[in-house]
């Protein structure tokens, strides 16, 4: 085994480079195939395990939940005690966790196992980003990160093919075991590859003061018992009633746990695990409310979308799972070419004009029915939406990492993925309460067409509230990062999930 490349001084077209690249990459595929194809999944996986409507939300939620709330921790812990380390360990965690989910016999099963498989995610995907922007030099750091933003969205291109085809032709449960493969080799190519790299800052600070060694756990499980509190009421209240104790409770704790936290943080300055001076940034502030609700939009969308296709439709989970492909191709074409306008103009213009062109692609998908086409019903309302996305992601990402100091690019990386992660769920565990859907009413196909229309109404109302807020308060960041410079962000932004 070579000896390890010193941080910072990797160069593309190197050996080295191209290894370390490649990790990143197919790192970033599994969790990218797990966010798209699950949605896919979830009428076959319902009818096998027997699932309810909250059934299949905490499927997806319980991963999104232990994403949004412990993937700032997998940044923090990355910059602090060894990006290369933490990202070897998530990439074991997080197969293991699929293992796991591919061998579900029941729905308790299948949810804690994706509850596991999040928190593996959680070291993995700022890990992915962060590797590359500290081991590359600077000069070929751009392309390093465009090179992985242009494969990573292949491989999700791919994903809605392979995954729909294990669905229809094996089982749903293949969808996980895929990453096993995948796994070795990300292990192999980083273990001979990938330099170790930490915010040398933090550990100076270490030496001087031990008592910052204590990482910031508390903050960590407060930030999970804030979102498991709000998750849990919302999506148990059509069963229970908004009156119901553990609706309550479930409330209560969570905002409870949510004002804990951000005192917690505030106190602990910058021993914290998300140092809250990073919010003197306004601009900082506001991309990231951006980000929660144009990714609360998103998710509420493709966890409709892809349920709808199938039962109303009766669409294949293989069709339904290439039924939003343009908008992937859109993404990968696109994105460089969006972050170079925005390099040029400033992201104000794209990240106004990108959600309301997304709305009105989904305002044309509320039309869709049992014996659409796809090229004249689908087709315009997706290429509507993916265009939207397109000019939001790039600009979007660059202006979050601009908007802060260079070592703190792992925490707010991983602040930044929280926040899209948190406003898919919020999306999908309030848009069913919102809609009426509950039970066993995603299997009845008049009651998940009302619903199925009425979420995108409200999803498009987000968008439109996302360009108000762009419009007002966003302007050019003080520095840009690369103009090809997308992120953790985009396996939120690629379809279908």
């Amino acid at each position: 085994m070579t000896a390890p490349v010193p941080a910072a001084a990797l160069r593309m077209g190197t050996t080295a480079g191209r290894g370390t690249l490649l990790a990143a990459v197919l790192a970033s595929g599994m969790v990218f195939l797990d966010s798209t194809v699950v949605n896919v999944a979830l009428p076959r996986l319902g009818q096998d395990l027997g699932a309810n409507v909250a059934d299949l939300q905490w499927t997806i939620n319980g991963y999104l939940l232990m994403l949004a709330a412990f993937v700032l921790l997998g940044g923090a812990l990355g910059d602090r005690f060894g990006r290369r380390r933490i990202f070897l360990i998530g990439v074991v965690w997080f197969t293991a966790a699929s293992v796991l989910c591919g061998l579900a016999q029941d729905t308790g099963w299948l949810i804690g196992a994706r509850f596991l498989q999040g928190a593996g995610g959680a070291l993995l995907t700022p890990g992915s980003l962060s590797v590359l922007q500290s081991s590359f030099h600077p000069d070929d750091r751009g392309r390093a990160i465009g090179a992985w933003a242009g494969l990573s969205g292949v491989s999700t291109a791919l994903g809605p093919f392979i995954g729909g085809w294990l669905i229809d032709a094996l089982s749903w449960r293949w969808i996980f075991f895929l990453n096993l493969p995948i796994a070795v080799l990300v292990l192999l190519a980083a273990l001979r590859w990938v330099p170790e790299s930490r915010d040398e800052s933090a550990s100076r600070i270490e030496g001087r003061d031990r008592t910052r060694r204590r990482f910031d756990v508390a903050g960590a499980l407060l930030g999970a018992l804030a979102l498991a509190g709000v998750t849990y009421a919302l999506i148990d209240a059509p069963a229970r009633g908004f009156d119901s104790a553990e609706v309550l409770i479930a409330a209560a704790v969570g905002v409870l746990a949510a004002v804990a936290f951000v005192l917690l943080e505030r106190r602990r300055g910058d021993a914290a695990m998300l140092p809250t001076g990073l919010f003197s940034s306004r601009l900082f502030s506001v991309l990231n409310l951006f980000t929660v609700v144009v990714y609360a939009a998103l998710g509420g969308f493709t966890f409709f979308f892809a349920v709808y296709l199938q039962n109303v439709v009766e669409w294949s989970a293989f069709r339904t799972g290439i039924a939003l492909l343009p908008m992937t191709l859109l993404l990968l074409v696109g994105s460089a070419r969006a972050g170079a306008l925005s390099a040029r103009i400033g992201p104000r213009l794209p990240l106004a004009v990108g959600p309301l062109i997304a709305a009105v692609g989904l305002l044309l998908l509320r039309g869709v029915g049992p014996g659409a086409s796809y090229w004249r019903d689908v087709l315009p309302g997706v290429l509507l939406f993916g265009i939207g996305l397109t000019l939001v992601v790039a600009p979007l990402t660059a202006s979050v990492l601009a908007a802060v100091q260079d070592r703190f690019s792992g925490v707010a990386s991983g602040f930044n993925n929280a926040a899209s992660r948190a406003g898919g769920l919020l999306a999908v565990a309030a848009l069913p309460l919102l809609v009426g859907l509950s039970g066993a009413g995603y299997e009845q196909k008049a009651d998940l067409t009302d619903a199925y229309r009425a979420a995108l109404a409200w999803c498009a109302g987000l968008l439109l509230a996302g360009a108000v807020l762009a419009l007002v308060l966003v302007h050019r960041p003080p520095r840009e990062a690369p103009p090809s410079q997308p992120c953790h962000s985009l396996p939120a932004a690629t379809p279908p999930r």
